[in-house]
This record gives structure tokens, sequence and C-alpha cells, in this order.
């Protein structure tokens, strides 16, 4: 039995209609796949031959440095040059209901309506790498869709951002020129992650300051891959500067399709989602096995009593799993 084959067949009329263009169909599987409905998976596996045309651009960066702005700017010089543009804005929980805090997304929704263009923000629901734990397979339903660049914007959380890389070809690193945007940058590590820097407000004092810092930073850093990150000024609230970082997204995914850089990317970001799958898989089947369920109730006493610790249980209760013989463990998996 496939994947697909557990799928309810409401659900299969929705990716009838995703698959004939329908975005309502579209923003219904998003759901899904955002809710991780027991449908998903086989909905994920069904349309992912479809998956892999699409170019996927991260936009991070600090709070208030206009990532959202230039997205909307970035959108605009895509559409103009004829592209289907899916745009993925991961956003704060509420810790509410648990939904995305939409925060600056007004001038996005200025281009709503426009069917070449697909606007959804996320929340993270507690995830703490900048992006969502369902972002990726967005990603993919847009890429199926059609969708030919995709704009995925994160939530601006400084030092733990760093899952976008794995999920993007090309990350651009948005700053501002004022509030040590430098130190910060540093230590977050997006000195590291990033193939673009953006000193966006470029019109603020300090901006040639921090151009040149920048370079110089990068200098010291020896290119990745062949490729040396690049710095762009803008001021994306006038549109400045925005055809400027379009244009070096095209000139890194050029670099990227040569000497087969693209798949040696996808190849790692890949391994990875899947060892995050297995992990995950592994782990939720694991604990409701009911045997380790109640090895850990009775070692719980036992950290209550200060006999031991919460770190010694869960490495025992490990080890125990790893010695059990192999039949076994994979009856508890």
């Amino acid at each position: 039995m496939s994947l697909y084959d557990r799928v309810t067949d409401s659900r299969r009329r929705l990716v009838e209609a995703f698959l004939g263009g329908d975005l309502y169909a579209l923003a219904r599987l998003i759901t899904v796949v955002e809710d991780q409905d027991p449908d998903a998976e086989g909905i994920l596996d069904h349309l992912y031959p479809r998956v892999g045309t699409a170019e996927r651009v991260g936009i991070t960066g600090p709070p208030g440095a206009g990532k959202s702005t230039l997205v909307a700017g970035l959108v605009r010089g895509l559409r103009e040059a004829g592209r289907r543009v899916g745009v993925v804005a991961v956003d704060p929980s509420s810790p509410f209901s648990h939904g995305a805090l939409l925060g600056d997304r007004i001038r996005l929704n200025e281009l709503a309506g426009d069917p070449g263009l697909f606007l959804r923000s996320m929340a993270t629901r507690g995830s703490l790498g900048g992006l969502a734990h369902t972002t990726r397979e967005v990603c993919d339903l847009l890429d199926a869709f059609g969708m030919r660049t995709i704009l995925v914007e994160t939530v601006g959380v400084g030092q733990s951002e760093l899952d976008v890389v794995s999920a993007a070809d090309t990350v651009v690193v948005v700053l501002v020129p004022e509030s040590g945007d430098e130190v910060q940058a540093m230590k977050a590590g997006l000195m590291e992650i990033g193939d673009l820097f953006v000193v966006n407000k470029a019109d603020r004092d300090g901006a040639d300051r921090m151009v040149h810092h920048l370079e110089e930073v990068l200098r010291a850093h020896p290119a990745r891959d062949g490729w040396p990150p690049r710095v762009v000024s803008t001021v994306a609230q006038e549109g400045r500067g925005v055809d400027e970082v379009l244009a070096a997204i095209g000139e890194h995914r050029a670099h990227l399709e040569t000497e087969g850089r693209l798949a040696r990317k996808r190849r790692a970001g890949i391994r990875r989602e899947v060892e995050e799958r297995i992990l995950r898989l592994v782990g939720e089947r694991t604990l409701a096995d009911g045997a380790v369920s109640r090895r850990i109730d009775e070692g719980i006493e036992g950290v209550l009593r200060r006999e031991e610790s919460p770190f010694r249980l869960a490495r025992e209760v490990a080890d125990e799993l790893a010695g059990a013989p192999r039949r076994e463990r994979l009856e508890i998996l």
C-alpha cells in the first residue's frame, strides 16, 4: 500500500483541484500540512515527483531590518519578469492560539489578487530555527503547484535562524546601519550563512561604513564553494537597489548551476530533512510504546527523590533500547 492510498477521498479531490491550478486547493492543502494532518504525508509523497524546479530564496536578518519591505520589492520585480512567485512568511506564534502573528505584512498584502502570486504566513509554533517545522513541506507544495520562485522570509529571531540554510538555495541576509547589527550578525553566525548581504535603509547615517565593514569581514572569510558573498545597499521603502538584489540572486543561482553545486546543496538539505523525520518518527513510536512509557514513569520516581537526574534516566532508557535484541527493538519502533 502506498502512502497516498491512505489519503481520504475528500483530500484526494483537493489534490485533483490543486493539480488543476486551483489556488483555493493550494491554500487548503497547506493548512493540511501545517496542521500535520494524518493525510499530509501521503499527499506530499504523491506530489513529490513534481517538486524540484523552483528557485528557493531565504530572506533572513534581525527584526526591524525591513525584510518584508524588501520581499515586497523582490516580488514586484519577479512578477514584472513574468515569474510566478510564492512567499512563505514565517512569523512568531501567538501564545494563545499558536497561530501566526502577521506582523508587518501590509505591504505584501497590497500585492494580493495577483494570480501569479501566492502569499502564506506561517507560525513557528515553538520551532527555534527561524522557520516553522513544516516550512520545507509548504515550499514543496508551492514548487509542485508551479511557482518558479519561492521567497522564504524567516521570523527574525537573530541567533537561531540557521535552518534557512537547508531550506533555501540562496540566503539573503538583511541588515541596517544602526543598532550594532555588525556585532549581532557575527554573533548570530549570519556571516557564515549569507550568500548575499543587503544593507537596507541605506539613506541613514552609517550605511557606507556598514557596507565597508561587511566587505572587510567577508574578505577575511574564504569563499564558500567558489562564491564570494556580495554586499548590496538598498532603500527598499523607495525601491532603490532592489534590481541589484535580484541581479545578485540571479548570479548566485547561475553559480550554483555549474559543476553540480546546486545538486550538492539540495542533497545536503534533503539529508537533513530525512534525518529530522527519522528522529521524530522513531521518537514518537518509541515513546508511544507501553513498556518504554512504564520504564520512564518508574524512573521519574527516582528523579523526584533526587536519587537520579533526568539526564541519567534518559541515557539509561536509551542505552536499554540500544542494547535490546534487534528484533525486539524493531517491534518497539
